[in-house]
C-alpha cells in the first residue's frame, strides 16, 4: 500500500496519491505531474484513476495530463458544468484502488457539486475522508464564489454537508483537506496539514456554531478574488493544453533579453535588497517565495513573461507559473544584472532605508505619504496614525489616491510586499520612492519613539 500527500509551495495546494496492489488513484493532482508519474514507477503501480473535488478556482487541475500519460479515467465533480473531458462521479459511487474502497460523497457549498471522497481500509472500515474546500484544519471552503446573491444558499449547503456528512463519520477519521495555511481558499486555515474529524471539532473555530443562522452570519462574506481565478474557471472546465513535460525555459543573453522585454512582463524574483540596488526598468518585484501568491494578481495571460532570477531557481519558477496556467513564458536572463550592467544596458534601483534611518526621516520630514498594504485582517486595530491604507492587491486601482509630490514609503510587514508595490509605483510614473529594510517589523524591533 501507498498513501502520499503531494504540496505544491506557493498555492498551499495538497494533493494525493492512494495505491494498493498494482491499482494508483489520484485525487486533485496538479498540472506537472511528473512526481507522480515517478513514485507510481518507482513502487510498480499503474495510475488508472483520476478523482477531482470539485472545480478549482485556484490552480490548473492536472487530470487531462494524467490521462494523457497513463490512460488514466477521469471522475470530476460539479457535474452542473459543462466538462469537456472525464466523466462526472456521484453520489455514492464506489471506486476501488486494490482492496481499499473509496466513496464518493457530495458536499456542496464550496461549489454546487463538490465530492468528498470517503477511503475504506482493507476491512472496510472508514478510514479517511479527501475533504477537498470542504474542511481544512482550522477553517471550512469559502462560499463566495457564485456571488453575494448566493452567499446564504452556498453557506447552507456548507453547514449541511459539514454538519450532516462529514462530521457523523466519526471523530477518528483523518481529513485530508485539499489546501492548507497560505491558500486563498480559506481566510483563516491553520498550519496543520493533517487533521482529523475530532480535531477538527475542537479546535475549527466554524464548527463551534450551534444553528445554521450562526453559521450563516459566521461565514457567509465576500473575500478577495484574484483576477486569475477566471482564467483557472476556464481552463478547469475545458481541460488546459497539455504539457507533456515541464517547459525548460531559455537562458537569454542581454541583447536578446533587452529585445523581449519589449514585449514581455518581465517578473525580478530576487530578494528585495538585491531587487533595490539594480533591476532592469520596467520589471516587477516578485520575491520567489511569494510569486504563486501575487502573480495572479499583477501579470497577464495575454503577454509572455520573462525573469530575472537565480538560474538555480527556474524550474521551480517554472513549476509555479505553469500551475497557474502561466503558459507563455518567454526565458530568464543568463547571468543575471552582473551580465546585464557589463552589457552596459540601463539600470534602474529605488532607495532602501533601515529602520533607524526611516525613524530620522519620519522625526525631521514634515510630509512623507505612508502607504499601508496591509490587508484589514493583519491590521486589526493596529493601523498607521499618519498612514494610508490601501491593500496591495487593490494598488493598481487607487493610483489616484497616491501623491506624485510627496516622498511615497509603502508599507507591509516585512517589505517583501513594499518592494512589490515600490515596483508597479516605479513602471507607473512614480520616482520618489523609499522603501524600509524589513518592513513594520524591523521599525517595531527598533522601538522608534515616534509614532507611524
Amino acid at each position: 500500500m501507498l498513501f502520499k500527500q503531494y504540496r505544491s509551495v506557493g498555492l498551499a495546494h495538497f494533493s494525493y496519491m492512494i495505491a494498493d496492489q498494482g491499482q494508483a488513484t489520484i485525487i486533485d493532482p496538479s498540472r506537472d505531474i511528473d512526481g507522480y508519474l515517478n513514485d507510481a514507477k518507482t513502487a510498480g503501480f499503474q495510475i488508472d484513476q483520476v478523482l477531482e473535488t470539485h472545480r478549482n478556482e485556484d490552480y490548473v487541475i492536472g487530470s487531462c495530463e494524467v490521462e494523457t500519460a497513463t490512460g488514466a479515467k477521469i471522475f470530476h465533480a460539479d457535474s452542473q458544468w459543462d466538462y469537456k473531458y472525464g466523466q462526472p462521479a456521484e453520489n455514492g459511487q464506489e471506486f476501488w484502488v486494490g482492496r481499499l474502497k473509496l466513496e464518493a460523497l457530495h458536499t456542496p457549498g464550496h461549489t454546487p457539486g463538490s465530492m468528498s471522497y470517503v477511503l475504506h481500509d482493507p476491512d472496510g472500515n472508514p478510514w479517511i475522508i479527501f475533504s477537498g474546500d470542504s474542511l481544512f484544519s482550522g477553517d471550512v471552503g469559502r462560499v463566495d464564489l457564485l456571488g453575494r446573491d448566493r452567499l446564504a444558499e452556498m453557506a447552507s449547503h456548507m453547514y449541511d454537508s459539514l454538519f450532516n456528512k462529514i462530521i457523523p463519520l466519526g471523530d477518528g477519521i483523518i481529513v485530508c483537506p485539499a489546501h492548507g495555511a497560505g491558500s486563498v481558499c480559506g481566510s483563516e486555515i491553520a498550519e496543520r496539514t493533517w487533521t482529523t474529524v475530532g480535531l477538527e471539532k475542537r479546535l475549527n473555530p466554524k464548527l463551534q456554531v450551534e444553528t445554521l443562522e450562526e453559521f450563516i452570519e459566521l461565514h457567509a462574506k465576500m473575500l478577495e478574488r484574484p483576477p486569475y481565478f477566471q482564467q483557472m474557471e476556464v481552463l478547469n472546465l475545458s481541460g488546459a493544453p497539455i504539457m507533456g513535460r515541464l517547459p525548460q525555459l531559455k537562458p537569454l543573453m542581454p541583447e536578446a533579453f533587452e529585445k523581449s522585454s519589449c514585449n514581455s512582463q518581465v517578473v525580478d524574483t530576487r530578494d528585495q535588497v538585491s531587487f533595490a540596488a539594480a533591476h532592469v526598468p520596467g520589471s516587477t518585484s516578485i520575491w520567489e517565495e511569494i510569486l504563486p501568491g501575487f502573480a495572479g494578481w499583477f501579470l497577464s495571460y495575454e503577454k509572455p513573461v520573462a525573469f530575472v532570477c537565480d538560474p538555480d531557481d527556474i524550474e521551480e519558477i517554472t513549476r509555479m507559473m505553469v500551475r497557474m496556467g502561466f503558459d507563455n513564458l518567454d526565458g530568464y536572463l543568463n547571468g543575471g544584472m552582473v551580465a546585464w550592467a557589463r552589457a552596459g544596458k540601463p539600470l534602474d534601483s529605488i532607495d532602501l532605508l533601515s529602520a533607524q534611518a526611516f525613524c530620522d526621516l519620519m522625526k525631521n520630514e514634515e510630509y512623507p505619504f505612508l502607504l499601508d498594504l496591509r490587508g484589514t485582517d493583519e491590521i486589526k486595530g493596529d493601523g498607521l496614525k499618519n498612514g494610508t491604507n490601501i491593500h496591495l492587491t487593490h494598488l493598481l486601482e487607487n493610483l489616484e489616491s497616491i501623491p506624485m509630490d510627496h516622498k511615497v514609503i509603502p508599507l507591509c510587514t516585512s517589505g517583501y510586499r513594499s518592494m512589490i508595490a515600490a515596483s508597479l509605483l516605479k513602471k507607473a510614473g512614480w520616482a520618489n520612492l523609499v522603501v524600509p529594510v524589513g518592513g513594520l517589523g524591523a521599525w517595531r524591533a527598533l522601538n522608534c519613539d515616534f509614532e507611524l
